[in-house]
């Protein structure tokens, strides 16, 4: 016990970057290899997931992870977003930074799993090839989209909840998790008597979507917008609370008939007090407030595929969004960028997925 306790609990072994990390794993991996191949699920907790959630956490909020026996020699640790977009790419440079350490295996994202084998029992319901079949809500609106319908056999009113969350991590685990939160852009599920079109076997949910996912990147391959003669209006409107909301949007952007090219959204969210001025920033915060949304700019260029929609300002709180390409590089930018400006405002960001850009629909 006083072994581990010298190795677990140095002071001052702060972990401030995946170097950092990597090391401390390293010095310990004999233990956690150990303990996992106990496979005693005390001895795992205490002397790995305990262990290891603080250093992960330290490092940076929004990492999970599973671990296992991947075989006779090696134990993997599976490190995940558990679907967070502006997450995943953390996770994918964690694990790149990981040394070569004899006996481990680290992987970034949930693998897929092999439909024959894919079963999942919970709250007494059963999830596999056998009760799940789905189908395509095409449309002619929104032709790009990925948008299906799960069904399972089982599905009612009373077991909604249950038969959902599931259906979720069948997903999950059938799909990998990766495909599975980049790919489908939205999502139903339902009993078979409310869906009228003949259903697909879930088996083939994969070669659909590497199908749909073909014919869309072969449709946008190349395309990008220059945005530097485009006109941006300034609307105003009167808030319930009497405040004033002040936009500047790029409405040249919002008629481009190639939204789907970009169709990650960014959207970042600066909080300021503006209780003097009716919710509006005083020219100090006002000049910080355009200083944060330059260097953004500076580094998300449109020619490389990030599309400044506009900005929001109203209840002291400044939102920015664009339109991206790509979640990845916007995910690092933005994550740097808020820790250099952490001890002088408040900035947060969320990167989601909105192929037609329908969260902009009330600036039209």
């Amino acid at each position: 016990m006083s072994l581990l306790k010298d190795i677990f609990g140095k002071k001052g072994e702060s972990i401030k970057s995946y170097e950092d990390f990597w090391k401390w794993f390293q010095r310990n991996e004999k233990v956690f290899s150990t303990a996992i191949r106990t496979r005693n699920r005390s001895d795992i907790e205490k002397d790995f997931f305990d262990k290891l959630s603080p250093k992960l956490n330290e490092l940076k909020e929004g990492f999970f992870f599973l671990t296992g026996i991947y075989d006779e020699n090696t134990v993997e640790l599976v490190l995940t977003a558990d679907g967070v977009i502006k997450n995943l790419v953390f996770v994918e440079d964690m694990v790149n930074a990981a040394p070569e350490i004899p006996g481990w295996k680290f992987t970034a994202h949930k693998a897929a799993s092999d439909i024959k084998t894919t079963s999942i029992r919970m709250a007494g319901h059963e999830f596999k090839k056998e009760n799940l079949n789905f189908c395509s809500n095409d449309s002619s609106n929104y032709p790009d989209e990925i948008d299906i319908t799960v069904v399972h056999n089982d599905f009612n009113e009373e077991n909604k909840s249950a038969i959902i969350n599931g259906t979720y991590i069948f997903l999950d685990n059938y799909l990998g998790e990766l495909e599975f939160v980049t790919t489908i852009d939205n999502m139903d599920i339902k009993s078979s008597s409310e869906v009228q079109t003949d259903l697909i076997p879930i088996e083939k949910l994969k070669d659909f979507l590497i199908w749909k996912q073909k014919e869309f990147l072969e449709k946008y391959d190349g395309v990008r917008r220059d945005t530097e003669n485009d006109t941006y209006s300034m609307l105003e409107a009167e808030l319930p609370s009497g405040n004033a909301l002040l936009a500047i949007i790029d409405t040249d952007l919002l008629d481009w008939d190639s939204k789907a090219s970009h169709p990650w959204i960014l959207t970042v969210e600066i909080k300021y007090d503006g209780e003097k001025d009716n919710g509006m920033p005083d020219d100090a915060t006002y000049k910080l407030l355009d200083e944060i949304e330059n260097t953004i700019l500076e580094e998300l260029k449109d020619f490389e595929g990030y599309l400044n929609i506009g900005r929001q300002t109203a209840e002291s709180v400044r939102e920015i969004y664009l339109a991206c390409k790509d979640f990845r590089k916007p995910s690092r930018t933005l994550y740097r960028i808020q820790n250099e400006y952490s001890n002088k405002i408040e900035i947060s960001y969320e990167i989601y997925k909105d192929k037609y850009w329908k969260s902009f629909d009330r600036f039209n």
